[in-house]
């Protein structure tokens, strides 16, 4: 039976008339649900599906005509439905374009019959058809900015794009109510016109003259009541969910802490970090910006469908929630604004268990990304045994692009961390630092990362290479880059995840690889006892506790030859019971390679140590092609694990091509790897210092743009880490 004031219409209803005669509708997004909703200009309140890949060309069409109230998942299954329904009756679509798409795919359609459709496509042409799939992407792929200030496109269109609509490239209107504040409940002063300016209350206040990026951020927070004041506020206007957000998150007279950490690129080492290698990473110039809150529960700006969830669970007066507003979410198909009641994450202001943790970011796909955020504040009130009392409001801002495999997950991290360890009065020393947010990464996320990219974007210095030892994090004097040496990432535009199932099943390979051999490292150890001595039980987990301790030599002589090539998971499982790995779980049904992973860490290992020692050698022509070749040896040892990708690959060939090319020597570039988790992502370029190499790294981009249609993103230059910035608490006078 259904409930009160609903009704089921005749089985020969016909849709569009229904959908004419109603004043709103409530349901997910399709090709017919928007095509009716934008036909009858009536407003559709939808909830964000799962791995649906024209979600976003779809969803952004009917945000440019004012047509859509986005509905969280959550609020859909409890029935939270009133003050988006609320919304979409006042919201006004204005949709007005042609009706006739059948016509125009019928006519198409005939020319092809006929004969008379012959156009060949262009590169361009493939990519504006895959927007279709993957709308969101082209953007991003093409580096269109949306606006400049003025209103005008940042970057001229090129002919071969012509064809995109205009509404695509030039966003949304400022006019989305997607998001409100409830006005029963809004403190914050209102200050329209007047430019908001900030003391320096405590923390580093040198950074401020530093770091010009965290200054662009402050003004972005001076200018969140302001849209025309700030070129970089107008940056942001493609998703007006995301400021709308923002401009109400924080309350002006309050304490602010704002913390900041710096993406990396990894040199050498990779995914070695997990198997206790060393490692070599460049703390990048991109960097993540994290502003939090501490906000009494009365004082809290409270988003209305907050408001209507409480007022639904019969909730008296205004407790604490964590609200989270992410910029630029939608170029990345996330929901740009999180919350949640502080009561569903403590437990009498207590922390609730990792796992339990862990659920409440399951339950929806597209908010899941604020696992990386509320996670670090799990666990720091975990480990600390911390109360919260008050409400949280964060505001996350990273120049750190995702999937690029330059660690933008752990920069959020880190920044995160900062900031819940200021607002806590907490001081952390980098490692701590650092194993806080792995333990986040591992146990509330769910990606079995290692513990290099936290440290990197925790202790990495501007102009140097951090050096580590993962065992599990022994801190070597950072190298100083040569003036003569150049790093460039160059991104290959192939998404990359940690969380992904190759890196995943490489790492479980490398564990089992090492479990295999401290079983045998065993029994060698009975086989050569003393006779006179008294036998005794011996663990296998007492040897080969990293497998980056085995010298290569040894591993040809003594190892290879014992490992299996691959095994089933049930198989090891029957023969050694676990693995040793807490941050990942062997599928009984699955096989794993075993040999190549194990292999991996013992040989990159020692090329790391090569590669440090040659960076600290007297410049020569020599040195370059040596450092050349351990870069190239990485990269094809990736491969073989199965971490490459065609992207990467062919960036690669495109460098070693470039260095042949060379006129002579000292100039230009030298090699290229895969970097961080492979499967796509970002390499590392070496190059020599000088314009010859900029030009030869622009003909690259060039080239690898004309084979694909993908303008790759580079990242040049580094910066300092967070324990560098530290944070720096604010207050608006």
């Amino acid at each position: 039976s259904l409930p009160p004031s609903f009704l089921v219409p005749p089985a020969d209803e016909y849709i569009p008339d229904l959908l004419n005669a109603s004043d709103a509708m409530l349901g997910k997004i399709g090709y017919g649900t928007t095509s009716e909703a934008l036909a009858h200009n009536v407003p559709l309140i939808f909830i964000r599906r799962d791995y649906f890949n024209e979600e976003p060309f779809l969803r952004k069409l009917l945000q440019h005509h004012s047509c859509s109230v986005e509905m969280s998942r959550r609020d859909f299954h409890s029935g939270n439905w009133s003050s988006y329904l609320l919304r979409a009756l006042r919201i006004k679509p204005q949709y007005h374009e042609p009706l006739n798409g059948g016509e125009v795919v019928a006519d198409i359609l005939c020319s092809v019959a006929e004969g008379k459709y012959t156009h060949k496509e262009s590169n361009s042409e493939i990519r504006l058809r895959d927007a279709i799939v993957f709308g969101y992407q082209l953007q991003r792929a093409r580096n269109i900015h949306p606006t400049e200030s003025d209103g005008s496109l940042a970057v001229p269109l090129q002919p071969t794009l012509s064809r995109i609509p205009d509404w695509y490239t030039k966003g949304l209107p400022l006019a989305l109510e997607d998001l409100e504040l409830d006005p029963s409940v809004t403190n914050s002063p209102k200050t329209a016109g007047a430019a908001l300016e900030f003391d320096v209350l405590r923390g580093n206040k040198a950074a401020l003259r530093s770091f010009r990026d965290t200054t662009q951020f402050l003004e972005l927070l001076q200018s969140l009541d302001d849209l025309g004041k700030s070129p970089r506020v107008l940056e942001h206007t493609s998703s007006s969910h995301d400021i709308r957000a923002s401009r109400g998150l924080f309350q002006w007279g309050l304490e602010l802490v704002v913390a900041r950490a710096p993406g990396r690129l990894d040199v050498m080492g990779g995914i070695a970090d997990y198997s206790g290698s060393a490692v070599l990473q460049m703390p990048l110039r991109e960097a993540c910006h994290v502003a939090c809150q501490r906000q009494p529960a009365p004082q809290q700006n409270l988003w209305k469908h907050i408001s209507s969830r409480h007022m639904a669970r019969g909730i008296v007066g205004s407790p604490p929630v964590l609200r989270i507003v992410s910029l630029d979410a939608d170029e990345n198909n996330r929901s740009p604004t999180f919350d949640v009641d502080l009561d569903e994450l403590l437990d009498n202001g207590k922390a609730i268990s990792y796992p339990a943790a862990r659920q409440v970011f399951e339950k929806e796909s597209s908010k899941r990304w604020a696992a990386y955020i509320a996670g670090c504040l799990i666990v720091i009130m975990t480990e600390y045994d911390l109360t919260l009392k008050d409400g949280l409001a964060i505001l996350v801002s990273s120049d750190v692009p995702e999937g690029k495999g330059v660690s933008s997950s752990a920069a959020v991290e880190v920044a995160s961390m900062c900031a819940f360890a200021a607002i806590f009065d907490i001081k952390l020393d980098p490692k701590e630092l650092a194993m806080l947010c792995q333990k986040a990464e591992n146990l509330i996320v769910g990606a079995p990362c290692g513990l290099m990219d936290q440290m990197a974007s925790a202790i990495g210095e501007k102009g140097k290479l951090m050096s580590m030892t993962c065992q599990p994090a022994d801190v070597k004097p950072n190298v100083i880059i040569p003036p003569h040496i150049r790093f460039y990432g160059i991104d290959s535009g192939i998404r990359h995840s940690v969380g992904g199932t190759d890196y995943g099943s490489v790492r479980v390979g490398a564990f089992m690889g090492r479990r295999i051999i401290a079983q045998v490292s065993a029994k060698n150890a009975e086989r050569n006892r003393d006779p006179m001595s008294p036998p005794k039980r011996l663990d296998p987990n007492q040897f080969e506790d990293y497998l980056a301790n085995i010298n290569p030599s040894r591993y040809e002589a003594e190892i290879a030859d014992s490992l299996p090539a691959h095994v089933v998971g049930s198989v090891f499982l029957s023969q050694y019971s676990t693995h040793g790995d807490h941050a990942t779980s062997i599928d009984p049904q699955r096989t794993y390679s075993v040999r190549v992973p194990t292999k991996h860490p013992i040989f990159e290992n020692n090329r790391v140590k090569c590669f440090e020692q040659l960076l600290r050698a007297p410049a020569s022509e020599d040195q370059m092609k040596m450092l050349g070749e351990l870069m190239y040896q990485s990269h094809v040892s990736y491969s073989m694990c199965g971490l490459g990708s065609d992207g990467t690959d062919r960036l690669v060939e495109l460098v070693r091509r470039a260095s042949q090319k060379k006129k002579g020597p000292n100039e230009g570039l030298y090699a290229a790897k895969i970097t961080g988790g492979g499967s796509g992502g970002t390499v590392c370029v070496l190059a020599h210092a000088g314009a010859e190499s900029e030009v030869a790294l622009r003909d690259v981009v060039d080239q690898y743009e004309d084979e694909t249609g993908y303008r790759p993103i580079v990242f040049e230059g580094s910066s300092h880490g967070a324990c560098s910035f530290g944070h720096v608490v604010i207050k608006r006078k």
